[in-house]
Order: structure tokens, then C-alpha cells, then sequence
């Protein structure tokens, strides 16, 4: 079974008209229609929008930098994109929201590193004016953006958690669970999808807010990847030390699926476990074609990029914010189950619908 790997890049800097980007380690990817960017105003002038994801190198991202940057280019925008270095490193997004401020941007798209962290920067960026998207990750609290556009990331654990259930039963199996989790934050993603995953495989999650408090005997453990395949690799290596009889894992998303299946295969166990992610990326959804992931939840990002771009461009227009339905500040950009084992009750879309939606 050939494995499908994540290419692996050393992320640039480079510079966007400011020391500041490079002396805080801000991976800044600079305009992506080569203009000098105004402060907008509507009147037709050209407006600058902020895109600041987790890091440059995850295929998530580079595709939401795509759709962002055509989206800019249909709407008249000057988009500055900017990453942090790994998953976590929230340093380099306060730089890049301070950046952004100084640049006088109309508004910012931000996958949040540290939902918590990152807030005072964003209230900071709201005062200034700007109008504050989060996509992919909501803010803690919430409102410290004024909209989301996001996937519904306890739906897409929920689903995965439903499908491995039935297929266990089906089985007539007793699982013994591994999850690899994002990071030791806690952050809003991480923590959604650990817990839907838990609810939809009918284990007591305890505080729904709250990773690893859970007391399901048949969970081997916890363990953090930093959502890259070599930290996946590296926290399944760690979890088959406490169990080598493991036979689900549970992983963030697909980079970090990766390095667990290939953890698995080197000691020999691979053909004996199922594994279950979140993202829907092309290398993810082909893993799932040749078995190597049983099933995972896909996402859209390049639906968030381009309505957070829009969003800020209307808000250039006329003033006017996004406004959710019911109040909240959340939209969902969708979900869907991607597996080519179908099981009972679980509602999902087979590999071909799946490849055919995919990114990366």
C-alpha cells in the first residue's frame, strides 16, 4: 500500500515593506497583486485586506491563501498574507495584526493560532477600524471577531466519532482509542473536534470544553502533533508505547494522519487499526481511497477565504457587517463525510464526490 506523503517546505520570509516582519518571525507573504495598497474608503480605490493563517506550509492554507487571493483580485483588493511559523506560534500573528494596523488595512482573515491569545491584538485591530474575519477557528470568546466562517468543528469530530462507532459495532470490535490532538492550548478546533468525535462515538466527554478529563476505559491517551505529520508520527510512536493493541485513532486532521500511519506501519500494527480525520484535502481523501484513513470529514477553505473577502469588501462599500442569523457571529461553510465504508445511520459521500471537492 503506497503511502501518500505531505510534502514538506522550509517556510520563507520575506519582506513586506517593514523590518517589523522579519525581526518577530512573521512569515509574510506579501501583496499578491503587486500594488501599493490604500486605506479604501469605497470610491473605488483600492483597499488593503489582511490573510493571516496558521502556517504557509499546510495544503489547508494554501489553498485559503488561493482563494483569498483571487477573491481580492475580483473585488479590487490589495491582499497581504502573512503565517505563523508552526501550528500554535501566535508571536508572529500579533506581529502580523500589528503589520496590518500600520498598513492601514480595511479588514483582516485570521485562522487563529491561540483563539485566546490573539484577542487583545484583534480587539486592537477593531478599534483601529478594521473589520476582523476569523476563518476556519472561532475566537475565544466568539465576538472578539465580528463574523466566522468556519466549519462546524464539532460536527465534523461528531461524524467521524458516529461512523467508527457503527463500524465497530458492525464488527462486533471493543475498541481501544488514540487521539492525537492539536496542541496543549486547547484551542477552539482542537477541542471541538476531540469532543464531537467522543460524543459521536457515545464516550462521556465530561466537560465539553475540556480536553483529556474524560475517564472511557477504552481511550489509551492523548497526545499533541502540532497538526503536522511529523508530530503525528512522533505521537503515535509515543501511544503504541502504552498500548501496541490500539485499533482506532482519532486524528486531528490529515497532515498529522499521515505521520500515524506511518508510525503504525513501522511497527507492523497498520493493518489492524482504523483511523478516522478532518480536512478532506486531495492527499487525505486519496488515503482514504487506498484504506490507509477509513473515513474523514471535509472541509472547505477556500469557501471561508473568499467570503471573508467579501465580507471586508462590503464592509469597505457601505459600512455594513456581516450579520448571522439568530445573532451569532458563526457561519458554517459546510461539512462532509468522505468514506468509501459506508455505514448505517451515518450520512456520508463516497471518494468520487469526495476527490472531486478536494484542495491541496
Amino acid at each position: 500500500m503506497r503511502f501518500e506523503a505531505w510534502g514538506r517546505r522550509t517556510s520563507r520570509f520575506a519582506a513586506v515593506g517593514s523590518v517589523l516582519a522579519v525581526s518577530t518571525g512573521v512569515a509574510a507573504c506579501g501583496s499578491d497583486n503587486g500594488s501599493s495598497s490604500s486605506s479604501g474608503g469605497g470610491g473605488g480605490d483600492k483597499f488593503t485586506v489582511g490573510l493571516i493563517t496558521k502556517t504557509e506550509t499546510n495544503p489547508f492554507f494554501v489553498k485559503m491563501k488561493e482563494g483569498a487571493s483571487a477573491q481580492a483580485k475580483k473585488v479590487g483588493a490589495d491582499l497581504q498574507s502573512f503565517a505563523g511559523k508552526k501550528d500554535g506560534d501566535n508571536e508572529s500573528q500579533v506581529a502580523a495584526v500589528e503589520n496590518l494596523i500600520s498598513a492601514g488595512a480595511k479588514g483582516l482573515l485570521i485562522t487563529p493560532n491561540d483563539s485566546k491569545a490573539i484577542v487583545p491584538s484583534l480587539d486592537k485591530a477593531r478599534q483601529a477600524g478594521m473589520l476582523v474575519v476569523a476563518l476556519d477557528t472561532q475566537t475565544e470568546p466568539p465576538d472578539a471577531a465580528d463574523v466566522t466562517y468556519a466549519t462546524d468543528n464539532f460536527k465534523a469530530g461528531l461524524l467521524i466519532g458516529q461512523w467508527a462507532k457503527a463500524k465497530f459495532a458492525k464488527e462486533g470490535k471493543t475498541a481501544k482509542i488514540a487521539f492525537l490532538d492539536l496542541s496543549p492550548e486547547g484551542v477552539s478546533v482542537d477541542v471541538q473536534r476531540d469532543q464531537g468525535f467522543m460524543k459521536g462515538f457515545g464516550i462521556d466527554v465530561k466537560d465539553q470544553n475540556k480536553i483529556g478529563d474524560e475517564s472511557d476505559p477504552r481511550i489509551v491517551g492523548h497526545d499533541v502533533t502540532d497538526g503536522a505529520e511529523e508530530g503525528g508520527r512522533t505521537a503515535m510512536e509515543n501511544l503504541l508505547q502504552k498500548d501496541k493493541g490500539i485499533n482506532l485513532v482519532y486524528t486531528i486532521n490529515e497532515p498529522a494522519a499521515a505521520g500515524a500511519y506511518q508510525a503504525l506501519k513501522a511497527a507492523g500494527v497498520d493493518k489492524n487499526v482504523t483511523i478516522v480525520s478532518v480536512d478532506g484535502g486531495c492527499p487525505g481523501v486519496q488515503n482514504v481511497q487506498k484504506g490507509i484513513i477509513g473515513a474523514t470529514s471535509q472541509q472547505y477553505p477556500l469557501k471561508m477565504a473568499q467570503k471573508g473577502v467579501e465580507a471586508v469588501a462590503q464592509f469597505d462599500k457601505n459600512g455594513d457587517k456581516p450579520k448571522p442569523s439568530g445573532g451569532e457571529t458563526f457561519i458554517d461553510t459546510g461539512v462532509n463525510l468522505i468514506t468509501n465504508d459506508a455505514q448505517d445511520g451515518v450520512m456520508s459521500k463516497d471518494v468520487k464526490f469526495g476527490l472531486a471537492n478536494c484542495w491541496g
